[in-house]
């Protein structure tokens, strides 16, 4: 909008009726000696007075200049109070102009990380986040000064009223607000979300940023946060293959590439999370895709234990256990572990669904070879006990699929 229309707070476009900037500069300079002087109410009652003449002749430049010029004097005298009440007087003014109030809300968020006392810089936020309610000429200034509350809401503890504070914002739909600031404050809200468990609402916020942009250049720090966050979100629900998927997203950025032991441990992460995943037709084609990664040759073990799922041969847990064991959960001095098999209660979930893999990875090799088998004759082959290897017969997770298929029967 040129500089001599502006837009009133009732959405009505005005022109500039009489220029007032030749006043404005013989008074800024006036107004500005009484608040050295201490006279600060004096200097400001004498900028109102010719705000209401600009803002009546729609003199948005000027109005704006004085708007600005009034927050800065209560600003520089440190009069917290008057710098408060004159943002709320001056924001509610009859028919002020959409442009001024920016400029002026602008201005005083400059101060709010200037401010060193909590108290003050509390009040200023919530002051500032007040007169911009609702108001789409200022949604980045409220969207920015919302963050810097939750920041300080979860420095004291308040992580609960923080990610409430951020949910508020739809980003999403701010025009004005460039990609990579909306990508970030998605990231925060996802963060917060999981920092209070609400893993549920962090997959719904998760849907809002399109993939397609950590494809920009610049994006990758963005881009690793958010597949790091997704990352805890699937664990909590236990999605192996899309855990998989985000390392594989980890692995093949630039920077990480860059890095010999980054990449490493992100296509380890990769390999342990397709072999843990159920067994369907996606993880069997995703199996076949990492197994022709040429980088899988720097990591021996890895590389060998994937190949064993992709092998149709049975295997013996109590193999598996000896041959990598020690360096799937320890790791050596060349290669360290990941935290998949970890000592942790999830760690040790993780290490007893890969025995469930194997189990299943060798009954479906059993299918291939029998017509039909007895309980003691099946128990052995799987390295089970018979009781054991009876349970896999019933409809429970992980087995049910598998043990539908088998084209072979048990018998006692």
């Amino acid at each position: 909008m040129s500089e001599d229309r502006a837009e009133r707070s009732d959405g009505r476009i005005v022109k500039m009726e009489v220029d007032y900037s030749a006043t404005v500069d013989q008074r800024l300079p006036e107004s500005e000696k009484m608040a050295r002087d201490g006279r600060l109410q004096e200097a400001i009652e004498n900028l109102l007075s010719l705000e209401k003449q600009t803002r009546t002749a729609s003199d948005m430049v000027s109005t704006s200049r004085i708007l600005v010029a009034i927050v800065q004097l209560c600003y520089e005298a440190k009069d917290w109070d008057a710098l408060n009440e004159n943002i709320m007087l001056l924001s509610k003014r009859r028919s002020q102009l959409k442009q001024a109030v920016a400029k002026m809300v602008q201005e005083c968020y400059t101060y709010v990380d200037a401010v060193s006392d909590l108290s003050i810089k509390l009040r200023l936020i919530d002051t500032l986040r007040t007169v911009t309610a609702g108001k789409i000429y200022v949604e980045i200034e409220r969207a920015r000064l919302s963050k810097t509350l939750a920041h300080i809401k979860e420095q004291n503890g308040d992580v609960k009223e923080a990610a409430s504070i951020l949910q508020e914002l739809q980003v999403e739909t701010y025009g004005s607000m460039e990609k990579k600031e909306k990508a970030e404050f998605i990231l925060e809200q996802m963060r917060l979300c999981i920092a209070v468990k609400d893993y549920i609402r962090t997959q719904i916020i998760s849907k809002k940023i399109s993939t397609k942009f950590f494809q920009e250049e610049g994006s990758e720090d963005l881009k690793l946060k958010y597949y790091n966050l997704m990352i805890q979100v699937d664990q909590h629900e236990g999605s192996y293959l899309s855990i998989c998927k985000h390392y594989r997203a980890i692995y093949d950025t630039p920077c990480i590439l860059e890095d010999a032991s980054k990449w490493q441990q992100a296509l380890k992460s990769v390999v342990l999370y397709v072999i843990l995943a159920p067994y369907d037709n996606e993880q069997s084609d995703l199996v076949h895709r990492i197994s022709i990664d040429k980088k899988l040759e720097e990591i021996p073990k890895y590389r060998d234990l994937l190949k064993q799922f992709t092998t149709m041969e049975l295997m013996r847990w109590s193999s598996v256990v000896e041959d990598y064991g020690k360096e799937l959960r320890e790791g050596s001095m060349e290669t360290p572990d990941t935290d998949v098999f970890n000592q942790s209660e999830e760690g040790e979930k993780r290490w007893k669904d890969l025995k469930n893999r194997v189990v299943e990875h060798n009954i479906r090799i059993m299918a291939k070879y029998y017509t039909s088998i007895t309980m003691g004759r099946m128990a052995a082959l799987l390295d089970l006990s018979v009781d054991v290897s009876s349970t896999k017969r019933r409809p429970k997770p992980c087995f049910v699929a598998d043990c539908l298929r088998l084209s072979f029967k048990i018998f006692s």
